[in-house]
């Protein structure tokens, strides 16, 4: 496949763990990112088939990040990693743009799909 993809989560855990699961599935990790100014900034250097972006991060939302990144590439596919609970951000991130969410704790098999459906579009 050898398609790219960008992590941005402020836990470092979190971003370990999908590099496995996306590792395992034959994706490529393009980068990472720790808030929402960095996945901005990585974005426009990497340049990734999709980017994988937590919601509640310091210095930037994930909300926000998407929006600047939308702005930069509108065909920009991404992908809101949300906690239980999250709803209405998600909400807000899919109306700024986002493609879909996976959910906290991730379900590997779940996260693959996920990310499979909005790569074929």
């Amino acid at each position: 496949m050898g398609q790219r993809i960008m992590l941005v989560d402020d836990a470092q855990v979190i971003r370990l763990m999908l590099t496995r699961i996306l590792k395992d599935a034959g994706y490529e990790i393009a980068g990472e990112a720790g808030n929402g100014v960095e996945a901005v900034a990585k974005y426009e250097e990497v340049k990734p088939d999709l980017v994988t972006m937590d919601i509640t991060m310091p210095e930037m939302s994930g909300i926000d990040a998407v929006k600047e990144i939308i702005k930069q590439d509108p065909n920009a596919k991404i992908i809101m990693c949300s906690a239980m609970g999250q709803k209405s951000m998600v909400l807000e991130a899919i109306e700024a743009g986002a493609k879909n969410f996976i959910i906290k704790p991730f379900d590997p098999e779940k996260v693959v799909e996920v990310v499979r459906a909005v790569l074929e579009g």
